[in-house]
Formats: C-alpha cells, structure tokens, sequence
C-alpha cells in the first residue's frame, strides 16, 4: 500500500471510488498528455514512491505537463528511489479528509472516524481536526465500513489512514493509504480516547485489537496544530539555530491541552530534518471550544531564538472561513494573500 500506483489499483478493485486518472506509472510524456486530454485539466502528477506532500505537481495545461513530466521523474528518482509518476485529476477547492483504522493479525479491523486536514500549504498539513464539519454520522459508517473491507481484503495489519478529497459536491474520492502512524494520530486519541500507539504495541505482540467497532465513539473535539521551525511570512523559509527559550502552555480553562515534543531550551534545531519541533492539541466539549481553547494555548507558548508558525496557527485559527468550517485547502495561501 505504501506504493501508491499499486495502492490506488487496488482500492478501486475492492469498491472505493478513486479520483479519475492513470491506472498506474504512466509510461512517458506522451501518454500522459493522452490522458491529461481524457481526464481533463488541470491534473497532478505524482510520485508512485512519495510522501509527506513531496513528489506533486500541479499541470493547468499540456505545455506545462510536458515542461514538468521530466523534471519530476528525475525528482523521484533522486528522493524516493523511483522515478515512476501517475497522473490524477485536479480537485480544485477540496477537503482533505482521512479515516484512522487499526488492523490486527486475527483480521480483524475498525476505523476510529476521521480527521479533517484541509489547512495545508504546498501539501503538506498544518491544522488538523476530529471530527469534521462536513462529514455527518451516516457517511462515518458508510465510509468506514468500506475502508475497513478495504483493508481487510489487502491482508492489511497494524495502524494505516486512508485519505481522501472531498468535491464541492460532496463527494468522497479515495487518495492513498498512509501505511503507518501519523502526525496528527494524537487528534483522534483525543476523541475517541484510544492510545493508538498502544494498539500497535499490543498487534506486534499478537494480540486481537482491544476495541471493537461498537465501542468506538467521538465526543468532543480536538484540534492539532504542526509547529515548524519556519518563517510562514517569507515563503516558510527554515528557521535552524538554538532555541533560547522554550515554555509550552501549562493549562487553559475548559479545555485540555497535550504537547508532543523534543525541544527544549539550549536544544539546536538542525538543517538536515523536517522542520516541525513541536505538536500542540486542544480538545474541548465541542468544535469552539477547541478552537478558543487553541488560540489561548497559542498565545501562551514562547519560543525564542528562532522563527516559528505559530504566528499563522494563530491568523488560521481567528480566520473567519476556519471559524464557520466553511474553508478548504486553499485557506492557506487565501490568508497569505491577505
């Protein structure tokens, strides 16, 4: 499943509707001309190796395809090992939506709901969310019966997220499957109050999974922010170099607030690795509350010596489109913009 060609085969052979494009690695700049015309543009092209938002280009166009499709070949090539692409349609103006689930070595498998992940730039995440505004209880089950299906029929074992983008239609387009734990698992440990990385400690150990799918549950919400060593106001440049002061928030009534991290003062931030230093989650009694309860742990947190995100979570979060759920992955590069 971590090829994500193969993955994207697979999981429109077990049912789950697919985003229009490649069957798998497109076999040269021609052919995937051939099929930008057949699928429309604009389309993405995409590392059948990636991850973490790399690999991806947006083509509006078959000059700009052609102008891209080698570079990116080579690209991946270098990063990942392979330099073989697949194409997809563009959804312009989507959520990106993803269902955790958990499998065992016993076949059993269950899914703890969703996470929104719409607050991105240059596709890598920022904000996450559980659950989201725009998926009510009936799709939760419909969906999540189909990932777990999905997984199960792929003999699939341990923690794994499906992703998805939803149109503006509201429809649901199955993405790639992330095969492994994610940054923002903590959300949905939040509101379900199930300790992920126990599961997967209790499934290499052979155990049957200690939940069953009637007994999961979402109460509340809880919202993650990435924290990045970067400078969101000049293009998100790296921000490397020693960290002088380094005092996460302590408490915010109303609201309980977990921080995942490494950093401490006198600690040096690196240039070699991925610049998030810190993972800051709020959950509340509903979606305000942890989105007022955010902000305040924001405005607590100081870290000196180095430039932070912090400053866009906090316009994110005070952004009238995130505070009424209407906003997509375009949000962003909208505040940005001004």
């Amino acid at each position: 499943m971590g090829d994500k060609a193969t993955a994207r085969r697979t999981m429109k052979a077990a049912g789950l509707p697919v985003i229009p494009g490649s069957e798998d690695v497109v076999g040269g700049v021609e052919q995937a001309i051939e099929l930008g015309r057949s699928v429309g543009f604009p389309v993405v092209i995409k590392a059948k190796a990636g991850g973490g938002g790399k690999g991806i280009r947006v083509c509006r166009d078959e000059a700009s395809l052609a102008a891209n499709f080698e570079l990116a070949s080579r690209e991946a090539g270098t990063a990942f090992g392979h330099a073989g692409l697949y194409l997809e349609k563009l959804i312009d103006g989507c959520r990106h939506i993803e269902l955790q689930f958990m499998a065992d070595t016993f076949g059993n498998v269950v899914h703890l709901g969703e996470r929104e992940c719409s607050v991105q730039r240059s596709h890598q995440k920022l904000v996450e969310e559980s659950p989201s505004g725009v998926i009510d209880a009936a799709t939760r089950a419909e969906m999540g019966a189909r990932v777990c299906e999905a997984a199960r029929a792929v003999g699939y074992v341990g923690a794994g997220t499906m992703e998805f983008l939803r149109d503006s239609d509201g429809k649901l387009y199955f993405l790639e499957v992330n095969t492994r734990l994610q940054v923002e698992h903590p959300v949905t440990e939040m509101v379900t109050g199930h300790d992920l990385v126990v599961e997967q400690i209790r499934i290499a150990a052979n155990h049957t999974l200690s939940v069953e799918q009637g007994e999961v549950a979402l109460r509340g919400h809880a919202i993650e922010c990435r924290i990045n060593a970067e400078d969101p106001f000049r293009g998100f440049r790296p921000s490397p170099g020693l960290v002088t002061v380094f005092e996460p928030p302590r408490e915010v009534p109303g609201v309980q607030v977990r921080v995942d991290t490494h950093v401490r003062p006198g600690y040096r931030i690196p240039v070699f690795y991925d610049s998030m230093i810190c993972k800051l989650i709020v959950a509340g009694p509903d979606r305000r509350a942890a989105r007022l309860g955010m902000i305040a742990a924001l405005e607590q947190f100081k870290i000196e010596g180095i430039k932070t995100t912090i400053p866009i979570h906090l316009k994110i979060l005070a952004d009238e489109r995130f505070a009424s759920g209407n906003y997509d992955t375009r949000l962003v590069s909208q505040i940005l913009q001004g």
